[in-house]
């Protein structure tokens, strides 16, 4: 029951107050029970008002809506409805590298934008959580942070620590292109069998010279030539699929590694490919970039080297982005000839099967396709 409040100016619904200096001094939080007695109702019916869950007529909802707001009340304490369901109504997103890094990339914004889309559907918020890996424990903030489910985005084994302690917690985990991770429902993209496609199509428009622009192996953010030590230390699923399907086809392609996926990190990687094209000497007649962001910085590269794109060097992205056109004002290209990939309906699949466990259901692993697009950036070898 609600203590009725005593002294000058009380008005027992702890609503703000002016103090002596003019100011508000704010008193405890308004009640329901205090927001039904002014609107003359039940408080189950002022409950039924906010959550529109049963039968409460026009009337009565716009009584309680008005005291609500003439108190200050603006609903029900969400701590106490997640301390009733046994909830915190959230679900976490871990993205396997720095946020600051994470959300340069449009492909991580789309697909996050599909998580929330399903999430908010369902009442549910997201909580952005830093890498584990961040964390010298392996576990960081992930072990503790209040959160019902967990989506993994592009996480690779190295996580398996931190998952574990979320399987004793009992958190359903869902991983969107991660390696197998126990207990993890997973949503699969093709990407090795995607990289072979465009790798076939470069093929057969007679190359032979591919070199490709890797995204990165690991977190330390190297750049340089990928030896076999360096491929066999990588930990990167999506880098390390999309390396062998192309090696699928060219099987002893030189590939480089990129620090991360940017259009400034694409053109360093292609400045090391054509730096010595003004002198004649060998450069590749085609470039496999991991993401459209290395592609386009590639172009740029071969652009500024006096090369042109596609006669002298084909170039194939990945992921389906929009570029910026201003990047590529130096030439008639408008489109480039990149693996799109739905980044939007992963998301959503991952929500969806998080939301199933949460309510004791089957959840459902995802797979899906990506589809060559060709645009003005892939031609015939140059003779």
């Amino acid at each position: 029951m609600d203590e009725p409040a005593t002294g000058p100016g009380a008005s027992g619904t702890g609503a703000s107050r002016t103090g002596a200096d003019g100011g508000a001094s704010r008193g405890p939080r308004p009640t329901l029970a205090a927001v039904a007695r002014a609107a003359g109702v039940a408080p189950s019916t002022a409950s039924l008002a906010f959550s529109g869950a049963g039968p409460v007529s026009e009337d009565a909802k716009a009584r309680v809506l008005a005291a609500a707001a003439e108190l200050g009340y603006g609903g029900p304490d969400p701590r106490a409805r997640s301390l009733r369901r046994g909830r915190s109504g959230v679900i976490g997103v871990v993205m396997d590298e720095r946020l600051s890094d994470a959300f340069r990339d449009p492909v991580n914004v789309l697909t996050l934008d599909g998580i929330a889309e399903v999430a908010g559907e369902a009442g549910a918020s997201l909580l952005l959580v830093r890498s584990p890996l961040d964390d010298e424990r392996g576990t960081g903030p992930i072990v503790d942070a209040p959160m019902d489910a967990v989506v993994l985005v592009g996480c690779n084994v190295r996580i398996d620590p931190a998952v574990a302690v979320l399987r004793r917690r009992q958190i359903p985990v869902v991983a969107i292109e991660a390696d197998e991770i126990e207990g993890a429902v997973p949503i699969h993209l093709d990407n090795r069998e995607a990289s072979r496609r465009a790798a076939a199509f470069l093929r057969d428009l007679g190359h032979t010279a591919v070199t490709i622009v890797t995204l990165p192996l690991d977190g330390s953010r190297r750049r340089g030539l990928v030896d076999p030590d360096r491929e066999a230390e990588g930990v990167a699923h999506t880098t390390l699929e999309r390396l062998r399907g192309v090696r699928g086809v060219y099987g002893d392609a030189p590939a480089v590694e990129a620090a991360g996926s940017s259009v400034e990190e694409g053109r360093i990687a292609g400045q090391s490919l054509f730096a010595g094209a003004a002198s004649g000497a060998a450069i590749p007649t085609a470039v496999v970039a991991q993401s459209d962001l290395l592609a386009v910085g590639v172009i740029s590269a071969a652009l500024d080297a006096g090369l042109r794109v596609p006669e002298d060097v084909s170039v194939v992205g990945f992921d389906g982005i929009t570029v910026d056109d201003s990047l590529l004002h130096r030439s008639p290209i408008r489109q480039l000839t990149t693996l799109v990939q739905p980044f939007e309906q992963k998301g959503r699949a991952a929500a969806r099967a998080a939301l199933a466990m949460l309510e004791g259901g089957e959840p459902h692993p995802a797979a899906f396709r990506s589809e060559l697009r060709i645009g003005d950036t892939t031609g015939p070898a140059r003779s």
